[in-house]
């Protein structure tokens, strides 16, 4: 019941994906919200207001006053009586309209008169998606503070397949409770663990073992967890980034030793550990004391270095939640499996290399959650602060089933 007591306001513009709202609205309620539903006249055309007052348990309002009886329909009041107004599907015509202030039906007279966060979830076929004047208008709206909850990729209703799927109803409920929550602090008073980046193993005093590893994607739910109002310890390799949120306490470290140490230090004090680094696997067993310089073929011995989650693993005492993460090149679902239970983690955050756009050094990311109990959520390419979002919503599920 993450969103009781709640008001939530549902907009339902004309189109096709439009057969999805009710299924939205029931997510709402299911999560406690009470829910109204207001639509512009051609959304009758793909679900009924009748399907829409069942689910809601509301009556549906479409028009500014009722002919038979002159009951006036306010979009003032629809605009203050709600905590958040989502509009979903959001079409290329409402986007535009809501760009530029027009105000030509009720749906658009209540955005206009909303105090509140106004989510729109874009649905359209693809060329539309990425016309040129309707990436300037998410743009301005996105300006303006409205959340935009991007369109996924798949089949379109045209036949055609690319990005205009509207986002399936489950995941723009955790969207809107994923606010709240950021909002409301549900974190306030917990002291969350996270590594993040590479470490560097010496060979000399200019050269290392190391990887691509930028450190983004720790960052991000370092800042995540910050905004919630969790108190985190972020215990970071060499990474070119500075955490922004004042309750985020950074740990510098270079290597796996150093990070494994600091780890161990602060976790004892934690709820939680989200260990996100990329830990390098081995290490020189001896390191020069000088620069090695080149005289033909030279021989490095590598020795393991101690593996960090599976160690706070071993430590975790029956109130602590351990999320790790699993980069895979190859058998990536079984890895993952192996390395769950393995290290004692309650969940996984698996991704590939083998996908565009996730991994190393991009602002992107493409990961699959697997939990403890064998759930498993794949999530579409994402931008790695929208990905830091579900892992701490999954966080948080699991910390509040945790006794």
């Amino acid at each position: 019941m993450q969103l009781k007591g709640k008001h939530i306001l549902v907009g339902v513009t004309g189109g096709i994906a439009a057969y999805k709202t009710p299924m939205l609205v029931r997510e709402f309620v299911r999560r406690g919200a009470e829910v109204k539903v207001v639509m512009t006249p051609m959304a009758r055309q793909f679900v009924t207001p009748l399907t829409l007052a069942t689910v809601s348990k509301n009556p549906i309002v479409v028009d500014f006053f009722d002919p038979e009886n002159g009951q006036w329909n306010s979009h003032v009041s629809l605009g203050t009586w709600t905590d958040a107004y989502v509009i979903a599907p959001a079409t290329a015509n409402t986007l535009a309209k809501m760009a530029n202030g027009m105000a030509d039906n009720l749906l658009l007279t209540t955005y206009l008169s909303a105090r509140c966060v106004v989510f729109a979830a874009p649905a359209m076929d693809l060329d539309m998606m990425s016309h040129p004047a309707t990436v300037k208008n998410i743009e301005t709206l996105r300006e303006r503070g409205v959340e935009i909850i991007e369109a996924a990729e798949g089949e379109l209703a045209s036949g055609l397949s690319g990005k205009g799927r509207m986002a399936e109803p489950q995941d723009i409920a955790y969207g809107v409770e994923s606010y709240f929550a950021r909002r409301e602090g549900s974190m306030r008073g917990r002291r969350i663990l996270v590594t993040a980046g590479p470490t560097y193993e010496k060979i000399d005093p200019v050269r290392f073992i190391g990887n691509y590893s930028s450190g983004k994607m720790g960052y991000a739910i370092a800042e995540e967890l910050g905004s919630r109002g969790a108190n985190v310890v972020l215990v970071s390799g060499p990474v070119k980034m500075s955490a922004r949120s004042t309750n985020i306490e950074v740990v510098k470290v270079e290597s796996a030793k150093q990070m494994l140490a600091a780890a161990q230090s602060a976790f004892g004090e934690c709820d939680a550990a989200i260990m996100t680094a990329a830990v390098a696997d081995f290490a020189p067993e001896e390191v020069a004391d000088q620069k090695i310089k080149r005289h033909g073929d030279y021989t490095i011995k590598l020795v393991a270095n101690p593996d960090i989650a599976a160690e706070l693993g071993r430590m975790k005492t029956g109130r602590q939640v351990i999320a790790g993460f699993a980069l895979e090149t190859n058998d990536e679902m079984r890895n993952a499996h192996g390395k769950l239970e393995k290290k004692n983690m309650d969940f996984i955050v698996l991704n590939s290399l083998a996908d565009k756009g996730a991994g190393f050094m991009t602002d992107t990311n493409k990961v699959t959650i697997i939990e403890k109990d064998g759930t498993t959520t794949p999530y579409p390419l994402k931008s790695k602060s929208d990905v830091a979002i579900d892992i701490v919503d999954t966080l948080e599920r699991t910390m509040s089933s945790t006794k």
